[in-house]
Formats: C-alpha cells, structure tokens, sequence
C-alpha cells in the first residue's frame, strides 16, 4: 500500500523561485501544524527550482540586479543551506552583484530540502500540463496525453509564458525566415553567446534598452573574447564590429548605488515608511486621481529630507511637479542624449554626482518594495487604481531596477571604443532590407545584418498563447483586472472567474498576476507574503472541505 495515498494532494504548475516559495511555505506551515500532505510539480525544465531567469548553466557574465548586500530571501527552517551569501564558496563582497547562475545552484539546493520533508512527498513530473479541467474530486491534469489527479488545489506558477509576438516582431519574424536572417533572443545567453561566434566583423541592433540589453552587450564583446580593463575595452575582433541599440524612449536605467555606504542616504526613517504604509491604505479605496496625490504626499518629504531642500520652497515645489508627471508621462523628466543620461546614472551611482529627484525617488521607492506590496496586494483595489499605480511603479523601474554601476561603465566603455552606438537608441524609423534592417535617425542611416530582441513581454493576459491559459480563459475560470492587465485574484492567489466569484481550488502567483498583485517581478517576493498567504489559504481549505467546481 501506498502510504501517500489517502493523503491531501496539491498540484504545482510551473515552478521556478515562486513556486519553491510556494513550497517552502506549505512545508513550513505543515511542520508548524503537524499536519501532511502530498504535492506533484508539473515543470519540464532541467533546473525546475531555479527557473530560465536562473538557470546554473546560464552564462557567467549574466549579473543579478541585487547586490549581496540586499539579497534577503530567508531559508525555511528546515533548509540546510542557510544563507545565500553564507552557502556560496567565498565570502562575498557585500556591494558584489552575483551570477544569476549562482543564485541558481542555490535555488535548486534549496529545492532538494523542500524534496527531503517526511510530511510533504514531493513529486517531480518533468513534463508541461497541456490542460487543466475540474473534476469531480477537484482537479486533472493532462500532459502527453496521460491524465493526473485528482488535485484537491492546483497552483499556477508560470513566470513569463509564452505570448503571441506584437505586429512588429512578428513581420520581423516572417521577414528573418524569409531571407534567412538572424533574429535572436536575449536569452538564454549562452544560445545567443554561441550564435554569436558567427557575427564577427557585422552590425548587430539590439530591441529593447532595458536590463536585458547589458546582458546582450557582454555576450557580444566579452563572451566572445574581448576585455573590460581599467583604460577601457579592449576589442577580440571576434566580436561584430558595430552594436546598435534602441528602444522606444532611448533612455538607459540608471546604476544602482555602488556601496552601501551612498546607498544608505536614501533610506527612509521608520516613520516616513509608517507614512507611506498608511497612504497606501488610503489608495488602494480611492480613485486613480486621488491615490497619485496620497502617495506623492507620502513620498514628496522624504525625497526633501535627502535632498536637504526647504519644505516651503521652490525646490519642494518642483518635487511635487517631477511627481505629478511621473504619473502620466513617466521618464518624460530626463532630458540629455542616450549617453549623457548613461553617464549621469553612472556619476549618480558612484556618488560623484548630487542626487536629483528622479534618482532619490527612484531608490526610495525600491526600498520601500516590501511595504509597498504589503499594502497594496491584499487589498481590494479598483481596476483603474490598479491600472494607474501598476503604471507609476513600470515607470520608477528605470530607476529602482536599475543594473550594477560596472554594467554601466561596461556599455559606457563600448560607446568609447567605437564598438556600441546610441546614436539610433530613441526610436528609430525601421525599415526592412534585403540584408536585414534599415535603421533611421534624422538624416543617418544604419544597416543591421542581426536584430536580437531584448524586450521582456508585458503580462497581457489575453496575449499569452502558451497551453492552459487561453483554455482558461474560454472556459470563464479566467479574467484579466483591466483591459492589457494580468489575471484577477484574491490576497491568497485564488483566481476570480468571468462572475468575478472566486474559483475553488485554482490559484495564480506572480507576473501574470499583475494588477491583483503589485512588484511581482522581484526576486524577494517569490519568497515574500503572497506564498505565506497561499500556503496558508491551502491548508484552511482542504482542513474546511471545500467543494469542488462543478465539472462540465
């Protein structure tokens, strides 16, 4: 006999660092409460705790945008890995940005703890669930053909799935094919560091200004032999002879603060935090119009403590203006050339450079991350106040997401050497060739044998086309907050269907949670409050019976 067979069984979709969350918190949850359960996971990745983002076979040049410093992803109790700095070989500088692939190995050393609990038998499936559909004891699964189950819940933890290509990829997709080009995605980075090889001496134009593009700038210089020195870059010749890298704004993120030492000015006092914590309260049950002025009153002293400006002044006058607009044309503050404002975050990060609003804001609200979750995503919030503080928080991302300052000065190095050009980077007129891509800026013109695309897809629900998702959809168990927003669910990630009544059984955590949730593409909240809830949630259900949707 089985001794797992009478068991509670929860199914995990997907996993990756929010689904080992999920785990970590149901397993500790059953330890605390001496209680059992069984769970599969459904993940066809060979690494299924680190996820793609975190792959330990990805590239070494591939950095974390968290110093060791801030990396606070606490182990469960039962974990024998401690922590992340602890677990790694040597001891870390703390202002160092690790590997992802690092991080990585962790996640999945941390995957073998949850793996080993007596009171939780995990199951590992390395197959993708092709449907999902209630039954009459809960849930099934379908991969291959073969059905699983009966699931008393079924969690979603699908990252970023795959989603249908915006027009403009897409002709460029037809086009590639057509006339036998290179059109590559970012990652993995290893699979673009090999095609690459191929690329010596060529024009290559990268889609997308964002975190991605630095991790795409070394996998076309360094991967391919060339060196980062002290007095710049030092070229392989391997590498293609011209980068050309745009976005619809041409505005780099701005660097990280380099130490913790200049970091630290930007830290709120415990009661400027209580201040925000309670504004947020207050937005999340007003309109978009008043949530922004809430909020603003919340942030407007800290960033004139920073700054040292005089409350009634000109100068707190002009932060409540730089806050304003943030909230209807955000980035639209910056002025400068693609370079100067690469240069200016790099003189900011290194603190050779005042801070200015945009900066002070950018890295107050980062550390403000945890809170702000805290009271935004176990509230009910309208769709427009949702749809309006989703858009200010995309928008401080240029900031408060901001890559390592060596990033910086690594792109800043290629401009130098001739090697990067942002000349093209604010939206350029693109138009196709016969040998690739024509490129136009005024009155320049460039010509791109390889377009490598470095735009991360918005969580769009109805864009998405990768199995169980539009079938959820049609089926009414799925619907998204708001027009171009993710999925509507509970505090506890249980999903709302198209009566907006939420569906028993079925939860939902992360990016394509966006709109119920806020900050889902942080690291740290894989392993924050949303899994505590979740886990939390399971247990009361199942311990309270609850029915199952009725199968069709």
């Amino acid at each position: 006999m089985n001794v797992n067979e009478n068991l509670a069984k929860v199914a995990v979709v997907g996993l990756g660092p929010r689904g080992l969350g999920a785990l970590e918190a149901l397993g500790e949850r059953l330890l605390r409460d001496g209680r059992r359960m069984s769970v599969d996971v459904f993940d066809p990745a060979s690494f299924p705790g680190a996820g793609p983002n975190f792959c330990p076979e990805e590239s070494p040049l591939c950095l974390l945008n968290i110093p060791i410093r801030d990396i606070a992803i606490r182990p469960p109790s039962f974990s024998t890995c401690g922590r992340f700095a602890d677990w790694l070989d040597q001891t870390p500088d703390p202002d160092s940005f690790p590997t992802r692939a690092d991080l990585g190995r962790y996640l999945q050393a941390r995957l073998t703890d949850v793996c080993g609990l007596d009171i939780m038998p995990v199951t590992l499936h390395p197959q993708c669930v092709e449907q999902i559909e209630p039954c009459a004891d809960g849930w099934k699964l379908n991969t291959g053909g073969r059905w699983f189950g009966p699931y008393a819940e079924v969690l979603l933890t699908l990252g970023q799935p795959r989603t249908e290509a915006d027009e403009q990829l897409a002709d460029w997709t037809r086009h590639a094919q057509r006339s036998g080009l290179h059109l590559a995605d970012a990652y993995p980075a290893r699979r673009l560091e090999d095609l690459a090889q191929g690329w010596q001496g060529q024009t290559a134009a990268i889609r997308g200004l964002a975190l991605s593009s630095f991790d795409v700038c070394r996998a076309l210089t360094s991967a391919q032999g060339g060196q980062f020195q002290a007095q710049g870059y030092i070229p392989s010749g391997r590498e293609p002879k011209r980068i050309i890298a745009f976005s619809l704004d041409g505005k780099p993120p701005f660097a990280k603060p380099e130490t913790e030492q200049i970091d630290a000015r930007f830290e709120p006092m415990a009661a400027e935090t209580k201040v925000f914590v309670s504004a947020l309260d207050q937005a999340a049950s007003s309109t978009p119009e008043a949530a922004a002025e809430v909020i603003n009153a919340a942030v407007a002293p800290v960033v004139i403590r920073i700054l040292d400006i005089p409350p009634a002044s000109d100068g707190a006058d002009e932060i409540m203006e730089w806050l304003q607009t943030e909230w209807s044309a955000p980035s639209t503050q910056e002025t400068g050339s693609p370079r100067d404002i690469l240069r200016r975050g790099i003189e900011l990060a290194e603190g050779k450079w005042p801070p200015t609003i945009g900066y002070s804001v950018g890295q107050i609200w980062r550390k403000w991350q945890d809170a702000f979750r805290a009271g935004f995503n176990p509230a009910a919030v309208s769709a427009e106040t949702a749809k309006a503080i989703v858009g200010f928080d995309e928008g401080l991302k240029r900031y408060s997401y901001g890559p390592p300052v060596s990033s910086a000065r690594e792109m800043e190095a290629l401009i130098e050497a001739g090697i990067l050009d942002l000349s093209f980077a604010t939206d350029p007129d693109i138009d196709l060739s016969e040998t690739g891509w024509r490129l136009s800026s005024g009155d320049a013109t460039v010509e791109a044998a390889i377009m490598i695309d470095a735009v991360l897809p918005s969580p769009d629900l109805s864009a998405v086309i990768a199995p169980l998702v539009p079938d959820l959809i049609d089926s009414g168990l799925l619907q998204p907050v708001a027009a171009g927003l993710a999925a509507q669910t509970a505090a506890d990630g249980r999903v709302f269907d198209q009566q907006g009544a939420p569906v028993p059984g079925l939860c939902l955590l992360g990016r394509l949670a966006l709109g119920s949730v806020i900050a889902v593409d942080s690291l740290h909240d894989c392993f924050g409050e949303a899994t505590s809830r979740w886990a939390a949630g399971v247990l009361a259900r199942i311990a309270a019976g609850a029915q199952p949707v009725e199968p069709n």
